[in-house]
């Protein structure tokens, strides 16, 4: 039989003990503690985050497979949740559709229930982004000027877009997490400036801080909880338009002497995380971390992955158990390799971070246009949106099909639980609040693979095509 011809009720089977019988239920009203939900993507086979129609149940253990074994008994980090970055770009484009449009797109991505994915994490940018139409700060000035007092501080420029398509959200899922980073400060407390490169002006740090705090305050009072900040997007790399040069040194310096007062002082429960850059060096968060009068005021780190590898990241978790760990950002470039892009982003993100006790996975862009537009004068030109957006018309790309296998099922306070390593078969496995278990599955290998499930005593038989994801819930 030609793999095309497989229809998605023959892509999960049900082996009891003698493995010879393959037995699916079909659809009951009465619940089950055995019955196995299971959605499925399989790009060659054209399944893209699809509910299998037929029920599967456990049944007592059977030999001769490949087994994953989940243990709820073993428990790791407490999850915060799967999401977007909401760039300025993709908050225009969602204002530029109609409100019905926007509505029901917004209610798909957000909402928890049983017909959407329920994203539960977004993180925006403090100020612009590459993604921005535009560089700008929220206290511009003309050269020469400056504003110690931040006396023209303002949120003005996010009030077209940005604000209005956050409230609206907001009241979708009014739990959900908001982490605000900068890509530059203001200009005139910059060495060069500019809003491309430069550093902050040592005796800027601590109108910086203020800075924070009034932004964190102004989005108070519109409505909008900022759960907490990164002190700089990617500091390594002062060559993105808008970005700002900063050393670890430097950060720690901040944090220590200026961020961690103000908001103190301030009163700001907003968590302050560190470094939010390439898993490559992570000894730039582990310098800030080993700086006692620093660390008190942190509560973890941020990571990307454009350079390094995703186990770098329990380096830092390693030497600090008690701080927090964020995967915050990864883009998708266009045009997408849909299978590609699935399988290294769930392997490596969605369960690798996962595992690298990372409590969130972002995906860069929630939306652009069908040329990757907006974006600054030499920001990214082909970060392909989780969604593309042509007025209403609505694409789902290959993120919201990554995030949608995580998101839809491992809502926030669910707790990472032990499930073994199996080569081929990266996985990772959740308990919820509610009680269910969530178990994420890769099959990377060049071939159909046959594995059994194992959870307390009972398995069920699984087959996954090539490069197939499946998400299992019971």
């Amino acid at each position: 039989m030609k793999k095309f011809q497989w229809v998605p009720a023959l892509l999960l089977m049900l082996y009891f003990s003698t493995g010879a019988d393959a037995r699916i239920r079909k659809d009951s009203k009465v619940h089950n503690p055995n019955e196995v939900q299971f959605w499925l993507t399989d790009p060659t086979a054209g399944i893209y985050f699809q509910k299998q129609p037929n029920h599967v149940l456990f049944g007592p253990a059977s030999g001769g497979q490949t087994v994953i074994e989940v243990d709820a008994g073993q428990q790791f980090q407490t999850m915060d949740g799967f999401g977007n970055c909401l760039t300025d770009g993709s908050a225009m484009l969602l204002t530029r559709m109609s409100a019905t449009a926007r509505g029901a797109l917004l209610k798909e991505l957000f909402a928890w229930d049983k017909n959407n994915i329920g994203i539960s994490y977004l993180r925006i940018s403090i100020g612009a982004s590459d993604l921005s139409e535009r560089p700008y700060s929220y206290n511009d000035l003309a050269e020469g000027q400056s504003d110690m007092d931040l006396k023209k501080f303002s949120l003005e420029p996010n009030r077209k877009d940005l604000i209005p398509v956050l409230k609206e959200i907001l009241k979708i899922n009014p739990s959900i997490k908001i982490l605000g980073s900068p890509w530059s400060a203001p200009t005139w407390m910059k060495t060069n400036n500019n809003f491309k490169g430069g550093s902050l002006r040592k005796e800027c740090f601590q109108v910086y801080a203020n800075y924070f705090v009034r932004y964190i305050q102004e989005m108070r009072k519109e409505g909008i909880p900022i759960d907490a900040i990164t002190i700089q997007n990617e500091p390594l790399h002062p060559g993105n338009n808008p970005s700002m040069y900063m050393t670890a040194e430097d950060q720690a310096l901040f944090v220590r002497q200026n961020l961690g007062p103000a908001f103190h002082a301030a009163g700001l429960k907003t968590k302050i995380i560190v470094y939010d850059h390439n898993a490559n060096k992570p000894i730039y968060p582990l310098t800030i971390l080993r700086d006692p009068e620093a660390a008190k005021y942190v509560d973890g780190s941020a990571f990307h992955l454009y350079e390094g590898t995703i186990d770098a990241l329990s380096e830092v978790h390693k030497e600090f158990p008690g701080k927090n760990l964020y995967f915050t950002e990864q883009w998708i470039g266009s045009p997408a390799n849909f299978p590609g892009d699935l399988a290294w982003h769930t392997k490596t993100l969605i369960i690798g971070a996962s595992r690298n006790w990372c409590k969130n996975v972002l995906e860069w862009n929630m939306a652009s246009d069908p040329d990757c537009h907006p974006h600054t004068d030499g920001g990214c030109d082909r970060c392909l949106g989780t969604v593309t957006l042509n007025g209403d018309q609505v694409t789902r790309n290959p993120a919201y099909y990554i995030l949608a296998h995580a998101a839809k099922f491992v809502r926030p306070g669910s707790i990472r639980i032990a499930s073994n390593v199996v080569e081929n078969l990266p996985n990772v496995a959740f308990k919820t609040e509610s009680g269910k278990i969530v178990l994420i599955v890769l099959n990377e290998s060049k071939e159909l693979k046959k594995f059994n499930i194992a959870s307390k005593g009972k398995t069920i038989g699984v087959e996954l095509w090539k490069g197939a994801v499946g998400t299992f819930i019971w």
